[in-house]
């Protein structure tokens, strides 16, 4: 059995983020979505939130559980038995990034190998910190996450949406 981790500080999930989620479900038996504390970032939403957003928006999804880890994915990967780390690439600047990362993972633990899924068109050009600041805004960002994020998205920062 394929266990995989796609781990990520989710603040607030995306509709990318969903659609990487459902493709990488259909490659692993279970797929184990980590929300992380990014420690270069300041979150706007709590850790548990986070869970219960994410949960909320992947019931259709069998072999797809969520937890909240922290420390290094590394280690979180190996209490939950995971082999593949699954992450996302919009652009060049992310491949170098995420080119890093699994190098550096791979000389912390030798077990684990990345996947890289490409982003879709519709979603390889924004990321959860430009919708959190178009919905700063006041903007409507129910295009980029679920109707249901973007409501305490604009909850959370006061922000009435643009028509």
């Amino acid at each position: 059995m394929v266990t995989a981790v796609f781990p990520g500080s989710f603040d607030p999930i995306t509709r990318g983020h969903l659609d990487m989620i459902q493709r990488a479900s259909r490659l692993v038996d279970r797929l184990i979505v980590a929300v992380m504390v990014n420690t270069s970032k300041q979150p706007l939403f709590t850790m548990t939130e986070k869970v219960a957003m994410i949960s909320d928006e992947l019931t259709g999804l069998p072999n797809v559980e969520v937890q909240a880890a922290t420390g290094l994915t590394v280690d979180f990967m190996a209490s939950v038995h995971a082999t593949v780390l699954v992450r996302g690439l919009r652009n060049e600047q992310d491949f170098g990034y995420e080119r890093d990362i699994a190098w550096m993972n791979k000389s912390l633990d030798e077990t684990i190998e990345t996947i890289c899924l490409i982003a879709r068109p519709p979603y390889a050009y924004f990321s959860s910190s430009l919708i959190k600041e178009v919905a700063k805004m006041g903007a409507d960002v129910s295009k980029y996450v679920p109707t249901a994020v973007a409501q305490k998205l604009h909850q959370r920062l006061g922000t009435d949406q643009h028509d």
